[in-house]
């Protein structure tokens, strides 16, 4: 599916507008509901699934949407060649613990893989976005925009001679991510960042290495694993495959390595 600059603008702007009201729970008490999982989930959450998901529908009303938020059964969407992938809210639990780190994340899947993501974190009003082919990029905001020319291209960067960045979640590390961080690398140095967040440390060059041995959900990553292909960086199973999206019955991803370059996964 071509997307034009103009529904990209008007994407990114659906993603600030989600943001926005993201925003006006922040400083409130807000009631938390816990999922199945055990996962948490506020009216942030539903209100800007809700936004997205009538934003999208009218930018492109002839594509499904798989949400967080609004699950769809796989024999629905077992045949989807094209469909929008989104979380609307990435990192509820920083948002809980309030400290600033989480996101609104948009992607379209084309054929198990995805072509275009937008990440936004509200409260530091960073936009990050890409398209399959043509870079990755940041803008700083906290109102809609009318153009994205202004736009910074961002790149990941490796000095294979200096201390290793190693990015991992601020709320869900474990045993598996210190033990392997100990026994690949010698000079390194842990990074703690919450929701799809760093995908776009690596992507814009403030990180080296993001090892996921948790679960994760499509919705979490997608958006920041074509924006981390765009950037030059990538992404692997930890048995170095490619994910794919949305090719089984359950959404989970296998654990995982986004990073800046090969060498940070050769044995």
């Amino acid at each position: 599916m071509k997307i034009d600059e103009n529904t990209l603008l008007q994407l990114c702007n659906a993603a600030i507008t989600a943001g926005n009201r993201v925003l006006d729970f922040y400083d409130l008490d807000t009631e938390i509901i816990y999922k199945k999982d055990e996962s948490p989930i506020t009216k942030a959450d539903l209100d800007s699934n809700k936004i997205l998901l009538s934003s999208i529908s009218k930018i492109t009303p002839n594509v499904p949407i798989l949400s967080e938020e609004e699950f769809i059964e796989w024999d629905t969407r077992k045949n989807w060649e094209t469909y929008w992938l989104i979380d609307p809210l990435d990192g509820t639990k920083e948002f809980i613990k309030k400290n600033d780190e989480f996101t609104i994340n948009i992607a379209l899947i084309e054929y198990n893989q995805p072509v275009l993501g937008i990440i936004y974190a509200p409260a530091f009003g960073s936009l990050f976005f890409s398209k399959k082919n043509n870079g990755s990029y940041k803008i700083y905001t906290k109102n809609n925009l009318n153009t994205l020319k202004n736009s910074e291209k961002i790149s990941v960067k490796y000095t294979n001679n200096e201390k290793i960045r190693v990015i991992g979640s601020r709320s869900h590390s474990n045993i598996a991510f210190d033990n392997w961080v100990k026994k690949k690398f010698t000079n390194f140095e842990i990074i703690e960042k919450g929701s799809s967040l760093k995908f776009c440390e690596i992507a814009e060059g403030k990180a080296d290495i993001y090892p996921r041995f948790g679960p994760t959900s499509e919705w979490d990553i997608a958006a920041g694993h074509i924006i981390l292909l765009e950037s030059g960086g990538k992404l692997k199973s930890i048995d170095n495959k490619d994910l794919l999206y949305n090719t089984k019955e359950d959404i989970l991803n296998p654990h995982f390595f986004a990073y800046a370059d090969d060498a940070l996964i050769k044995n």
